[in-house]
Protein backbone atom coordinates (compact mmCIF):
# COMPACT_ATOMS: atom_id res chain seq x y z
CA UNK A 1 0.00 0.00 0.00
CA UNK A 2 1.31 3.31 -1.12
CA UNK A 3 0.19 4.92 2.16
CA UNK A 4 1.95 2.81 4.23
CA UNK A 5 5.39 2.51 2.33
CA UNK A 6 5.20 6.50 3.11
CA UNK A 7 4.29 6.28 6.78
CA UNK A 8 7.19 3.42 6.76
CA UNK A 9 9.99 5.64 4.50
CA UNK A 10 9.13 8.76 6.87
CA UNK A 11 9.54 6.12 10.33
CA UNK A 12 13.10 5.43 8.77
CA UNK A 13 14.08 9.29 7.69
CA UNK A 14 13.13 10.59 11.71
CA UNK A 15 14.38 6.93 13.62
CA UNK A 16 17.14 7.89 15.83
CA UNK A 17 15.90 11.72 15.39
CA UNK A 18 12.82 12.57 16.86
CA UNK A 19 10.55 10.53 19.00
CA UNK A 20 7.51 10.51 16.67
CA UNK A 21 5.72 13.46 14.45
CA UNK A 22 2.02 14.54 15.34
CA UNK A 23 -0.10 15.84 12.79
CA UNK A 24 -3.24 17.51 12.44
CA UNK A 25 -5.18 18.04 9.37
CA UNK A 26 -3.45 19.29 6.60
CA UNK A 27 -1.83 18.42 3.31
CA UNK A 28 0.88 16.66 5.29
CA UNK A 29 -2.00 14.86 7.52
CA UNK A 30 -3.04 13.81 3.77
CA UNK A 31 -0.18 13.10 2.18
CA UNK A 32 0.66 10.69 4.92
CA UNK A 33 -2.73 9.17 5.62
CA UNK A 34 -4.72 9.88 2.90
CA UNK A 35 -7.53 10.99 5.70
CA UNK A 36 -8.90 14.76 4.76
CA UNK A 37 -11.63 15.31 7.74
CA UNK A 38 -13.41 18.25 7.18
CA UNK A 39 -14.66 21.05 9.94
CA UNK A 40 -12.41 19.54 12.84
CA UNK A 41 -12.40 23.09 13.84
CA UNK A 42 -11.69 23.02 18.11
CA UNK A 43 -11.70 19.70 18.25
CA UNK A 44 -8.50 17.99 18.37
CA UNK A 45 -7.55 15.13 15.38
CA UNK A 46 -4.65 14.23 15.56
CA UNK A 47 -2.39 11.65 13.90
CA UNK A 48 0.27 10.33 16.21
CA UNK A 49 3.62 8.54 14.24
CA UNK A 50 5.95 7.06 16.38
CA UNK A 51 9.02 6.48 14.72
CA UNK A 52 8.94 2.67 15.45
CA UNK A 53 5.29 1.00 15.83
CA UNK A 54 2.10 1.57 14.41
CA UNK A 55 0.70 4.85 13.37
CA UNK A 56 -2.51 5.78 15.69
CA UNK A 57 -5.41 8.66 15.55
CA UNK A 58 -7.29 10.46 18.39
CA UNK A 59 -10.25 11.99 16.60
CA UNK A 60 -13.61 13.40 18.06
CA UNK A 61 -16.12 10.54 18.59
CA UNK A 62 -18.18 12.21 15.85
CA UNK A 63 -15.83 10.74 13.05
CA UNK A 64 -16.37 7.06 13.98
CA UNK A 65 -18.20 6.57 10.99
CA UNK A 66 -15.47 7.96 8.70
CA UNK A 67 -12.69 6.00 10.45
CA UNK A 68 -14.17 2.68 10.49
CA UNK A 69 -12.41 1.67 7.02
CA UNK A 70 -9.51 3.64 7.50
CA UNK A 71 -6.21 1.91 6.74
CA UNK A 72 -4.87 2.91 9.85
CA UNK A 73 -6.33 0.79 12.40
CA UNK A 74 -5.03 2.05 15.88
CA UNK A 75 -8.27 4.20 16.50
CA UNK A 76 -8.77 6.05 20.07
CA UNK A 77 -11.82 8.15 19.85
CA UNK A 78 -12.78 10.88 22.50
CA UNK A 79 -16.06 12.36 23.44
CA UNK A 80 -16.62 15.97 24.19
CA UNK A 81 -16.74 15.60 27.70
CA UNK A 82 -13.33 14.35 27.94
CA UNK A 83 -9.89 15.90 27.50
CA UNK A 84 -8.41 14.69 24.20
CA UNK A 85 -4.87 15.80 25.51
CA UNK A 86 -5.01 13.75 28.33
CA UNK A 87 -5.31 10.84 25.85
CA UNK A 88 -2.86 11.72 23.73
CA UNK A 89 -0.53 12.03 27.25
CA UNK A 90 -1.80 8.69 27.80
CA UNK A 91 -1.36 7.38 23.79
CA UNK A 92 2.65 8.69 24.14
CA UNK A 93 2.97 6.39 27.36
CA UNK A 94 3.37 3.91 24.52
CA UNK A 95 6.26 5.73 22.25
CA UNK A 96 9.72 4.74 23.65
CA UNK A 97 11.38 8.15 24.41
CA UNK A 98 15.01 7.72 23.38
CA UNK A 99 15.22 11.85 21.66
CA UNK A 100 12.95 13.98 23.61
CA UNK A 101 12.06 15.71 20.50
CA UNK A 102 8.51 15.15 18.51
CA UNK A 103 7.70 17.28 15.11
CA UNK A 104 4.70 18.99 15.20
CA UNK A 105 2.92 19.51 12.12
CA UNK A 106 3.61 23.24 11.37
CA UNK A 107 -0.31 24.71 10.84
CA UNK A 108 -1.35 22.70 14.22
CA UNK A 109 -2.82 25.46 16.07
CA UNK A 110 -1.37 27.35 18.86
CA UNK A 111 -4.02 26.28 21.55
CA UNK A 112 -3.09 22.42 21.14
CA UNK A 113 0.49 22.66 21.24
CA UNK A 114 0.13 24.70 24.18
CA UNK A 115 -2.15 21.93 25.60
CA UNK A 116 0.19 19.14 24.15
CA UNK A 117 3.39 21.00 26.38
CA UNK A 118 1.47 21.36 29.44
CA UNK A 119 0.98 17.04 29.66
CA UNK A 120 3.94 15.96 27.81
CA UNK A 121 8.09 17.58 28.49
CA UNK A 122 9.05 17.42 25.16
CA UNK A 123 11.10 19.16 22.46
CA UNK A 124 9.28 20.31 19.66
CA UNK A 125 10.46 21.28 15.91
CA UNK A 126 8.67 21.76 12.68
CA UNK A 127 7.84 19.00 10.32
CA UNK A 128 7.76 21.00 7.26
CA UNK A 129 11.32 20.71 7.65
CA UNK A 130 11.39 17.00 7.10
CA UNK A 131 8.35 16.36 5.32
CA UNK A 132 10.01 18.94 2.59
CA UNK A 133 11.92 16.09 1.31
CA UNK A 134 9.24 13.36 0.71
CA UNK A 135 6.74 15.93 -1.17
CA UNK A 136 9.31 17.89 -3.05
CA UNK A 137 9.45 14.60 -5.53
CA UNK A 138 6.27 13.45 -7.00
CA UNK A 139 5.99 9.95 -7.88
CA UNK A 140 4.28 8.97 -11.00
CA UNK A 141 1.21 8.58 -9.62
CA UNK A 142 1.18 12.10 -8.30
CA UNK A 143 2.34 13.93 -11.86
CA UNK A 144 -0.74 11.99 -13.35
CA UNK A 145 -2.63 13.75 -10.99
CA UNK A 146 -1.13 16.97 -11.35
CA UNK A 147 -1.29 16.32 -15.21
CA UNK A 148 -5.09 15.38 -14.67
CA UNK A 149 -5.41 18.90 -12.85
CA UNK A 150 -3.96 20.81 -15.52
CA UNK A 151 -5.65 19.30 -18.35
CA UNK A 152 -9.01 20.67 -16.52
CA UNK A 153 -8.00 23.88 -16.37
CA UNK A 154 -6.51 24.17 -19.97
CA UNK A 155 -10.59 23.21 -20.97
CA UNK A 156 -11.83 25.85 -18.67
CA UNK A 157 -9.64 28.61 -20.44
CA UNK A 158 -10.86 27.55 -24.13
CA UNK A 159 -14.82 27.31 -22.65
CA UNK A 160 -14.12 30.76 -21.36
CA UNK A 161 -12.68 33.10 -24.12
CA UNK A 162 -15.61 30.39 -26.42
CA UNK A 163 -18.21 32.02 -24.44
CA UNK A 164 -17.01 35.86 -24.65
CA UNK A 165 -16.19 38.05 -21.47
CA UNK A 166 -17.14 41.58 -22.81
CA UNK A 167 -20.03 42.36 -21.02
CA UNK A 168 -19.71 40.18 -17.82
CA UNK A 169 -18.39 41.50 -13.90
CA UNK A 170 -15.17 39.89 -12.79
CA UNK A 171 -16.76 38.04 -10.21
CA UNK A 172 -18.88 36.89 -12.74
CA UNK A 173 -16.22 35.58 -14.89
CA UNK A 174 -14.50 33.78 -11.62
CA UNK A 175 -17.80 32.07 -10.48
CA UNK A 176 -17.80 30.71 -13.87
CA UNK A 177 -14.19 29.47 -13.49
CA UNK A 178 -15.51 27.54 -10.48
CA UNK A 179 -18.28 25.90 -11.94
CA UNK A 180 -16.40 24.80 -15.18
CA UNK A 181 -13.56 23.22 -13.18
CA UNK A 182 -16.01 20.93 -11.36
CA UNK A 183 -17.80 20.52 -14.77
CA UNK A 184 -14.68 19.09 -16.30
CA UNK A 185 -14.18 16.44 -13.55
CA UNK A 186 -11.99 18.82 -10.94
CA UNK A 187 -12.56 18.16 -6.96
CA UNK A 188 -13.14 22.22 -7.14
CA UNK A 189 -10.69 25.86 -6.71
CA UNK A 190 -6.80 25.35 -6.05
CA UNK A 191 -7.33 29.08 -4.94
CA UNK A 192 -9.73 31.66 -5.02
CA UNK A 193 -10.01 32.97 -9.11
CA UNK A 194 -8.04 35.95 -10.14
CA UNK A 195 -10.13 38.11 -12.86
CA UNK A 196 -8.38 41.61 -13.22
CA UNK A 197 -9.67 43.32 -15.85
CA UNK A 198 -8.01 47.01 -17.05
CA UNK A 199 -6.27 48.63 -14.30
CA UNK A 200 -7.08 45.96 -11.85
CA UNK A 201 -4.81 44.26 -13.79
CA UNK A 202 -1.61 45.74 -12.61
CA UNK A 203 -2.09 44.19 -8.85
CA UNK A 204 -0.35 41.02 -9.14
CA UNK A 205 -2.93 40.01 -6.75
CA UNK A 206 -6.08 41.32 -7.32
CA UNK A 207 -9.62 39.90 -6.17
CA UNK A 208 -11.98 40.36 -8.57
CA UNK A 209 -14.77 42.96 -7.98
CA UNK A 210 -17.67 44.66 -9.89
CA UNK A 211 -15.94 46.20 -12.55
CA UNK A 212 -17.70 45.37 -16.01
CA UNK A 213 -15.33 44.13 -18.45
CA UNK A 214 -14.61 46.25 -21.48
CA UNK A 215 -13.71 46.46 -25.04
CA UNK A 216 -10.39 47.48 -25.18
CA UNK A 217 -9.57 45.77 -21.37
CA UNK A 218 -6.41 43.31 -20.62
CA UNK A 219 -7.90 40.52 -18.56
CA UNK A 220 -5.70 38.52 -16.21
CA UNK A 221 -7.40 34.97 -15.47
CA UNK A 222 -5.56 33.52 -13.21
CA UNK A 223 -6.93 30.07 -11.44
CA UNK A 224 -6.44 26.71 -11.08
CA UNK A 225 -8.26 23.31 -9.85
CA UNK A 226 -7.73 20.37 -7.62
CA UNK A 227 -7.93 16.37 -8.86
CA UNK A 228 -7.63 13.91 -6.23
CA UNK A 229 -5.98 16.72 -4.00
CA UNK A 230 -3.74 18.13 -6.62
CA UNK A 231 -3.35 21.13 -7.64
CA UNK A 232 -3.13 23.06 -10.92
CA UNK A 233 -2.54 27.28 -11.35
CA UNK A 234 -2.36 28.53 -14.71
CA UNK A 235 -2.65 32.27 -16.11
CA UNK A 236 -3.70 33.72 -19.28
CA UNK A 237 -4.23 37.04 -20.68
CA UNK A 238 -6.24 37.99 -23.23
CA UNK A 239 -7.63 41.23 -24.62
CA UNK A 240 -11.12 42.18 -25.40
CA UNK A 241 -11.33 43.63 -28.96
CA UNK A 242 -8.19 45.00 -31.10
CA UNK A 243 -5.04 44.85 -28.92
CA UNK A 244 -2.55 48.36 -29.47
CA UNK A 245 0.91 48.19 -30.23
CA UNK A 246 2.01 48.99 -26.67
CA UNK A 247 -0.26 45.92 -26.13
CA UNK A 248 1.28 43.82 -27.74
CA UNK A 249 5.32 44.39 -27.18
CA UNK A 250 4.72 43.66 -23.60
CA UNK A 251 3.17 40.68 -24.06
CA UNK A 252 5.77 39.62 -26.33
CA UNK A 253 8.46 40.30 -23.32
CA UNK A 254 6.20 37.98 -21.10
CA UNK A 255 6.03 35.33 -23.63
CA UNK A 256 9.71 35.64 -24.30
CA UNK A 257 11.07 35.82 -20.64
CA UNK A 258 8.64 32.56 -19.97
CA UNK A 259 9.79 30.80 -22.70
CA UNK A 260 13.63 31.53 -21.39
CA UNK A 261 12.85 30.34 -17.99
CA UNK A 262 11.08 27.55 -19.17
CA UNK A 263 13.98 26.06 -21.55
CA UNK A 264 16.60 26.98 -17.99
CA UNK A 265 14.23 24.38 -16.16
CA UNK A 266 16.07 21.15 -16.25
CA UNK A 267 17.60 18.99 -13.75
CA UNK A 268 20.37 20.27 -11.88
CA UNK A 269 19.62 23.36 -12.49
CA UNK A 270 19.41 26.06 -9.37
CA UNK A 271 16.18 27.47 -8.83
CA UNK A 272 17.60 30.79 -9.05
CA UNK A 273 19.28 30.25 -12.32
CA UNK A 274 15.38 29.83 -13.42
CA UNK A 275 14.05 32.87 -12.33
CA UNK A 276 17.16 34.63 -13.66
CA UNK A 277 16.42 33.36 -17.16
CA UNK A 278 13.15 35.50 -16.96
CA UNK A 279 13.96 38.40 -15.14
CA UNK A 280 17.09 39.30 -16.55
CA UNK A 281 15.21 39.26 -20.08
CA UNK A 282 12.47 41.72 -18.70
CA UNK A 283 14.84 43.87 -16.98
CA UNK A 284 17.07 43.74 -20.38
CA UNK A 285 13.83 45.45 -22.11
CA UNK A 286 13.25 48.31 -19.37
CA UNK A 287 10.44 46.51 -17.24
CA UNK A 288 12.70 45.31 -14.68
CA UNK A 289 11.03 47.40 -12.09
CA UNK A 290 7.57 46.22 -13.30
CA UNK A 291 7.83 42.89 -12.38
CA UNK A 292 7.51 42.24 -8.91
CA UNK A 293 6.78 38.38 -7.74
CA UNK A 294 9.32 35.82 -7.82
CA UNK A 295 9.05 33.96 -11.08
CA UNK A 296 7.06 30.83 -9.88
CA UNK A 297 6.16 28.40 -7.02
CA UNK A 298 6.27 24.61 -6.64
CA UNK A 299 2.85 22.30 -7.20
CA UNK A 300 1.51 19.82 -5.44
CA UNK A 301 -0.93 19.04 -2.54
CA UNK A 302 -0.41 22.70 -1.88
CA UNK A 303 -1.11 25.16 -4.93
CA UNK A 304 2.58 27.03 -2.77
CA UNK A 305 4.90 24.80 -2.04
CA UNK A 306 8.33 24.31 -2.38
CA UNK A 307 10.85 24.71 -4.76
CA UNK A 308 10.48 28.48 -5.26
CA UNK A 309 11.74 30.11 -8.10
CA UNK A 310 12.95 33.11 -6.42
CA UNK A 311 16.17 35.18 -7.50
CA UNK A 312 18.00 33.78 -4.40
CA UNK A 313 16.75 30.56 -3.97
CA UNK A 314 19.86 28.24 -4.49
CA UNK A 315 18.25 24.88 -3.93
CA UNK A 316 19.10 22.08 -7.09
CA UNK A 317 16.32 21.71 -9.21
CA UNK A 318 15.23 17.35 -9.39
CA UNK A 319 13.72 15.17 -11.62
CA UNK A 320 9.70 14.78 -10.40
CA UNK A 321 9.99 18.57 -8.94
CA UNK A 322 6.98 20.71 -9.98
CA UNK A 323 6.57 23.81 -9.86
CA UNK A 324 5.34 27.47 -12.19
CA UNK A 325 7.25 29.84 -14.12
CA UNK A 326 4.86 33.06 -14.53
CA UNK A 327 6.31 36.06 -15.14
CA UNK A 328 4.97 39.14 -15.32
CA UNK A 329 4.38 42.76 -16.12
CA UNK A 330 2.30 45.25 -14.27
CA UNK A 331 1.73 48.83 -15.68
CA UNK A 332 0.23 50.97 -12.50
CA UNK A 333 -3.05 52.54 -14.25
CA UNK A 334 -2.65 50.44 -17.30
CA UNK A 335 -2.56 47.04 -16.85
CA UNK A 336 -1.12 43.71 -16.11
CA UNK A 337 0.15 40.66 -18.34
CA UNK A 338 1.26 37.11 -16.68
CA UNK A 339 1.93 33.57 -18.83
CA UNK A 340 2.02 31.02 -16.16
CA UNK A 341 2.34 27.24 -16.55
CA UNK A 342 2.81 24.25 -14.23
CA UNK A 343 6.10 22.33 -15.35
CA UNK A 344 7.14 19.08 -14.68
CA UNK A 345 11.03 17.93 -14.37
CA UNK A 346 10.92 14.30 -16.22
CA UNK A 347 14.13 12.35 -17.31
CA UNK A 348 16.09 15.69 -16.94
CA UNK A 349 14.06 18.36 -18.92
CA UNK A 350 11.42 20.43 -18.54
CA UNK A 351 7.73 19.14 -19.34
CA UNK A 352 4.98 21.86 -19.25
CA UNK A 353 2.10 20.17 -18.10
CA UNK A 354 -0.54 22.98 -18.85
CA UNK A 355 -0.29 23.60 -22.81
CA UNK A 356 -3.27 26.07 -23.45
CA UNK A 357 -2.19 28.51 -26.34
CA UNK A 358 0.27 31.35 -25.24
CA UNK A 359 -0.33 33.55 -28.30
CA UNK A 360 -2.14 37.19 -27.60
CA UNK A 361 -5.60 36.23 -27.75
CA UNK A 362 -8.12 39.07 -28.65
CA UNK A 363 -11.60 37.99 -27.52
CA UNK A 364 -14.79 39.18 -27.39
Amino acid sequence: MELEGRIRRFQERIKGIYDAALLTPSTNFFYLSGLAPVATLERPFILLIPSEGEPCILAPALYSLELKDAWIKNVILWKDEEDPFKKLADMFGQVPRKTGKILVEDTMPAGFLLSIEKNMEYEFEPLGQVIKEFRIRKSEEELRYLKKAAEIVDKVFYALVAEGLEGRTEVEVAKKIGDLIYEYGGGGISFEPIVASGPNGANPHYMPGRRVIKRGDVVILDYGAKYRGYCSDITRTVVIGKATEEIRGVYEIVKNAQENAFLKSSNGVKARDIDMAARDYITSHGYGEYFTHRTGHGLGLDVHEPPFITANNDETIEDGMVFTIEPGIYLPNKFGIRIEDDVAIIDGKGVRLTTADRELMEVR
